[in-house]
């Protein structure tokens, strides 16, 4: 998981572009990148947030009236500056393009690209190998044309295996947009009436002032000229598979993705868990979220079982998104920094902590404990999600089976590991049923094993190795 945005016909594309990547700063804290166009690329990578990492000194360093940005979660290579995006190219023309995603065959395809096509490939980031496939091809052409860059997406499409929404400029000619067919990770646009902007997240595109906008489709091309003018097409079409998990956690609240609002969304998870525990609303209370995530979820639930709800846990705002960071030990000593009880709310009470998810189990297993040592009489643990249980291979970093607690245990023992008094999970039928008001096809992967596009265990094995030497 990543955010990608970027703007053309904008009177000053490094502002749009700060603004935007600020407000899809929970997608991404390793690395963060700017590449503006004005007769030349103007580029800066850096590692950390957004706002550490650029200043009002960058506004004539990067002028421009087009370009594309880039906050990093590490998922195929090292994290750090070497391996931040945006990514470029001098040939043809000269592109720079970023991306949301994960390409499963980066291996198999980096060594076809070095040997058979004779690119370089100068970082270990996986975007790397969707920028030379399509440079390698757009080179081919004798002319340019929207029709040709369509028949170059298309290539991509053949060849490059896994989840991608991709943003590029390719210089003095345009603004380039796409979405892999199965539509996996999100992508939306819009436009004020004079620049059109693209991101990971509609909220992106408000900050900017843009307040129409829409999904790109999955396997979807959109091309924007310099002059303004906008082609689309759809180039290939597949049952669409988008990431429920984006609804679950990744997005903002105050975003919609696919024509779904994510705030509902959670609205109703918290509902459907509360379905799951009516008969055990006496056992309770009181009603308190993990925050940030799970507020909206944890206030639909107490509201549904007339519960009291109270914010016990206050997080450090400082402290970034524990899931995505690098490194189980990373996570850990985060929780103590990121959360900080308030006792009042807790003390002599019977808590029912509400949560997203829980993979390895042990950032619950720190919260529970600091439920208790605040002087909570028991700690039940509630998530509105299903166990995850299997590796995706699609943009989070969970590539190992034996990574996930609920492959251990029991769910009884679960509850024990992690120290409550016990444990509720929602299923995927009801996870299913609250976020897809609009559509029942999702990507459940991570939940149910199953996989919508075909996966080559070599390409598997090259990934979960990756990882392993990632930290």
């Amino acid at each position: 998981m990543c955010g990608i945005f970027g703007v053309i016909g904008s009177k000053n594309a490094f502002i749009d572009i700060y603004k935007g990547l600020k407000m899809i700063q929970h997608r991404g804290q390793d690395t963060c990148g700017i590449v503006t166009f004005s007769n030349k690329f103007n580029i800066k990578l850096a590692e950390g947030l957004v706002t550490n990492s650029f200043d009002e000194n960058d506004i004539n360093k990067l002028d421009g009236h087009a370009g594309i940005g880039h906050v990093r979660y590490p998922t195929i290579g090292k994290g750090g500056i070497e391996n931040a995006q945006p990514v470029y190219t001098n040939t043809p023309y000269g592109i720079t393009m970023a991306h949301n995603g994960n390409v499963v065959n980066y291996f198999s395809l980096k060594k076809r690209l070095i040997e058979d096509y004779h690119r370089y490939i100068n970082s270990e980031v996986d975007v790397q190998i969707i920028l030379n496939v399509f440079a390698y091809y757009l080179s081919l052409e004798k002319k340019f044309t929207f029709e040709s860059l369509c028949g170059c997406v298309e290539k991509v499409f053949d060849e490059v295996n896994g989840s991608y929404s991709v943003i590029a400029y390719i210089a003095g000619q345009g603004f380039l947009a796409f979405r892999d067919p199965v539509g996996y990770r999100p992508l939306v646009f819009g436009s004020d009436g004079e620049k059109y902007a693209f991101s990971s997240e509609s909220v992106s595109l408000e900050s900017i002032g843009i307040e129409n906008f829409e999904d790109v489709n999955p396997g979807e091309v959109i091309f924007i000229t310099d002059k303004g003018k906008i082609n689309r097409k759809i180039v290939r079409k597949s049952d669409h598979k988008a990431c429920i998990f984006e609804w679950v956690y990744f997005a903002r609240p105050d975003s919609i993705i696919d024509g779904i609002d994510v705030y509902n969304a959670r609205y109703r998870l918290g509902e459907k868990l509360a379905e799951v525990l009516k008969d055990r609303k006496n056992e309770f209370d009181v009603v308190i979220p993990v925050p940030d995530t799970s507020r909206t979820a944890a206030l639909a639930l107490s509201t549904k079982l007339d519960l009291p709800y109270r914010e016990g846990l206050i997080k450090n705002r400082y402290i970034g998104r524990t899931f995505i960071m690098p490194g189980q030990k990373k996570r850990i000593d985060a929780v103590r920094e990121k959360l900080h009880p308030i006792k009042i709310e807790l003390k002599n009470k019977r808590v029912l902590l509400v949560d997203d998810s829980i993979v390895r189990g042990n950032t619950s297993k720190s919260i529970v404990k600091l439920v208790r040592e605040a002087g909570a009489k028991e700690v039940h643990f509630a998530v509105y999600s299903p166990p995850l249980k299997f590796p995706c291979y699609f943009g989070i970093d969970i590539q190992k089976t034996d990574e996930f607690i609920a492959n251990k245990t029991t769910f009884e023992k679960i509850a024990n590991e992690i120290g409550a008094d016990s444990l509720t999970y929602l299923p995927l039928e009801k996870l299913i049923e609250g976020v897809g008001i609009k559509r029942k096809d999702f990507c459940t992967s991570c939940f149910s094993g199953k996989y919508d596009i075909p996966l080559d265990q070599k390409d598997i094995d090259d990934i979960k190795k990756d990882r392993t030497n990632s930290f």
